[in-house]
């Protein structure tokens, strides 16, 4: 039929529109979650010049690090680690996933969301897990 398209064919939003609308999000509900303003990106994707990559290899950044980090103790965690992805159509790295396993090893809460509305509800649940004494 002319006019209509389906949903399957309209892109999903980019991983940086997804990280646009949950620190969107994070700013509007920090009002109720004040630990929110501690959310933090991890900026260590991205298409760079090589000569910035190298810089930024020699300063520290490495592959695979999660995008997103509360630092605020939880349930028995240090902190939460989110690797967010699209909606669809993308998932995680082997990289990216030993990561995740490895900062879980060290006592992290860990998660892949799908989308911003996913990361936010995994904060939410995170964030009203007991508090660390």
């Amino acid at each position: 039929m002319a006019g209509n398209v389906a949903v399957n064919n309209i892109p999903p939003p980019t991983e940086s529109a997804e990280q646009i609308a949950l620190f969107r999000w994070a700013e509007w509900a920090k009002g109720t979650m004040p630990e929110l303003a501690l959310l933090y990106h991890i900026p260590n994707g991205g298409k760079r010049y090589v000569a910035t990559a190298k810089r930024l290899k020699a300063e520290g950044v490495k592959s695979g690090v999660p995008d997103l980090c509360p630092p605020v103790a939880r349930g028995g965690f240090h902190g939460f680690y989110i690797e967010l992805k699209r909606t669809r159509g993308n998932k995680a790295t082997g990289n990216q996933e030993g990561w995740l396993v490895q900062l879980a090893g060290q006592g992290y809460h860990t998660a892949v969301c799908f989308g911003w509305e996913a990361a936010a509800q995994a904060l939410q649940d995170y964030l009203r897990m007991e508090a660390r004494a």
